[in-house]
């Protein structure tokens, strides 16, 4: 692709592994400065460090944005060799609970680091994209949001907020040049999503290795039209597109990237 990317600067938070670090990686390639985001400073100078042996630009930037001061903090590093042209909130997390597990305050700390966080950086960056008159928010949602699961019911409610705030988010730049998107994953082939299938398979009869649990997985879980697991770097790809000058008359959209897992024509 070339989706002329050179001379933005993109901040990815939740990016020192998993799908930001692959949205990172892909926003470096297409020629953007990338600020890489985590809260561990060795697995965030890592992927930078990846960044720039590949030839690309990048910085790191270590903070817990569920805290506001932190968050404060992490927003002016991004921007201080430079500001901010695109946002790209993916940070968030769940816990495999049941709804006799997820406590109240299980829901409340998800929906603090899930939902409030993103908030956080945009009431930060925004406000300056809007200045500029340029720049893209693209908020990581899933298909959880309008398809939950009768599992981790605290994380499910997290992904309907993400989805709605960057609609209302985008309907509040109207005329300003910045634009608010959302990308929904299906089931991404992650560390940890085949670390938990792996380990949930032999008691479930999808087989021993990964080569028989793979396929009886998707079959069980995300039954989807490519019958099988999503990579990082589609939806990296997906991201990219929504950052570029390409995606200007796209607005408030959900982009679906899930193989077709979410039935609903709309």
């Amino acid at each position: 692709m070339n989706l002329e990317l050179t001379g933005k600067r993109a901040l990815v938070t939740g990016s020192s592994a998993g799908l930001g670090e692959a949205t990172a990686k892909l926003l470096a390639a297409e020629g953007a400065t990338v600020v890489v985001h985590g809260r561990d400073k060795e697995r965030a100078d890592r992927v930078a460090g990846e960044i720039r042996e590949a030839g690309g630009t990048a910085t790191t930037v270590v903070g817990d944005l569920a805290d506001d001061e932190a968050a404060a903090e992490a927003a002016r590093a991004a921007s201080a060799d430079g500001a901010v042209d695109i946002l790209v909130n993916n940070a968030g997390f769940y816990r495999h609970l049941s709804w006799t597990e997820a406590s109240p305050d299980e829901w409340r700390n998800t929906y603090n680091v899930n939902v409030v966080s993103g908030v956080r950086m945009i009431h930060h960056l925004v406000p300056a994209m809007r200045e500029r008159g340029w720049g893209r928010v693209v908020t990581i949602g899933g298909g959880l949001a309008s398809q939950p699961m009768n599992t981790h019911p605290q994380y499910n409610a997290t992904l309907a907020a993400r989805h709605n705030l960057a609609v209302s988010l985008a309907r509040e730049l109207k005329g300003t040049g910045v634009t608010s998107n959302v990308v929904s994953p299906g089931a991404i082939l992650v560390e940890a999503t085949k670390e938990l299938v792996t380990q949930i398979g032999p008691a479930r009869g999808w087989g021993d290795t990964w080569e028989e649990i793979q396929p009886n997985a998707v079959n069980a879980l995300i039954p989807n039209d490519q019958e099988r697991f999503g990579r990082p770097d589609e939806i990296a790809a997906a991201v990219a597109y929504l950052c570029s000058d390409y995606a200007q008359y796209v607005s408030g959209a959900t982009v679906r990237v899930d193989g077709g897992l979410i039935r609903s024509a709309f």
